[in-house]
């Protein structure tokens, strides 16, 4: 009886409904309490020590850097190892008539001081200032030398500049006359000092084209001729020999304008002998017009003629 019983109130519990909040009130009588979990930190904001380890080393490296290269630097720069202590370190090539006195003069302020340190632009064109020198090399061999190489310039006429004979090259510069040279150029003249160089350089370029085209209808014409005036920028005044056979020594003076002288000196050469036949002794030619040739006869030959 007492089995049916409670059987039945059994039954009866689990027909009643689910309640939750029963379980919520009961529940922390059988929980065990938490403890605070503790949150470890990394040190060095959470940079491991192999990163550390890089930055040490490369500063340490960084320093040992720097330190060899202020040592490299003041040895460079102050060591006598390095220092221009005598004129034998500068080497000169390329030089036939500026003298090494010359060359050496600029130099002279850069005594004792590093190669390094010598301004090379500077002492460039101070060398380039000397009138023979048309252009220059200045560079440094370590530890402690220089060398120097020059161009000089090319003189290509005998400059008349009063009663003295100068040389001229073909940027119209003026050089001095250099002793012991034997040079053998046709004299051009109406060149002086105070013409601009470029208005020189200008009319020497005329010059040489003279000389060129008259070498190409006739070799060796160029050797022939012994003086050039350049005064009239529109007449090229030649006076020159040989042109009746290559022993005359006759002397005759030629206006050739300022162009096509390949066609004029054709003429000349083709129709000399001609002129010559016909007026006598020729003293000057004119063939500055194109369509015009006027030969003027040496009055002093003809009138020593008459006499006799």
């Amino acid at each position: 009886m007492e089995r049916v019983k409670a059987m039945q109130r059994g039954n009866a519990a689990a027909a009643e409904p689910y309640r939750p909040e029963l379980l919520a009130d009961e529940e922390p009588r059988y929980l065990r309490r938490q403890k605070p979990l503790e949150i470890r930190r990394k040190k060095f904001g959470g940079r491991s020590w192999p990163f550390y380890r890089r930055i040490i080393v490369w500063t340490i490296v960084g320093a040992t850097g720097v330190t060899a290269g202020v040592i490299t630097g003041r040895f460079l720069l102050y060591s006598p190892q390095v220092l221009l202590l005598k004129p034998d370190q500068i080497e000169l090539l390329g030089n036939h008539i500026v003298s090494r006195e010359a060359v050496l003069q600029p130099f002279a302020h850069d005594r004792n001081r590093s190669v390094l340190r010598i301004p090379l632009e500077a002492r460039r064109n101070q060398l380039e200032q000397l009138p023979w020198v048309e252009s220059a090399s200045v560079q440094r061999i370590l530890p402690n030398r220089i060398r120097v190489e020059l161009t000089e310039r090319t003189p290509i006429a005998f400059l008349r500049n009063g009663t003295q004979l100068a040389l001229i090259d073909a940027h119209g510069v003026i050089l001095d006359r250099p002793e012991g040279e034997d040079l053998h150029f046709p004299i051009v003249s109406g060149l002086p000092d105070s013409m601009p160089r470029e208005e020189r350089e200008k009319r020497m370029q005329t010059y040489q084209e003279f000389l060129r085209d008259a070498d190409l209808i006739r070799s060796g014409s160029s050797d022939r001729v012994s003086e050039i005036d350049l005064t009239n920028a529109k007449d090229l005044r030649v006076v020159m020999t040989g042109l009746s056979s290559a022993n005359d020594s006759q002397a005759v003076t030629i206006h050739f304008g300022n162009s096509d002288f390949t066609a004029k000196f054709r003429m000349l050469v083709d129709n000399f002998a001609q002129w010559q036949a016909n007026a006598g002794r020729v003293q000057s030619i004119d063939l500055q017009y194109s369509r015009q040739v006027v030969v003027n006869a040496d009055s002093s030959t003809n009138s020593a003629k008459l006499k006799n």
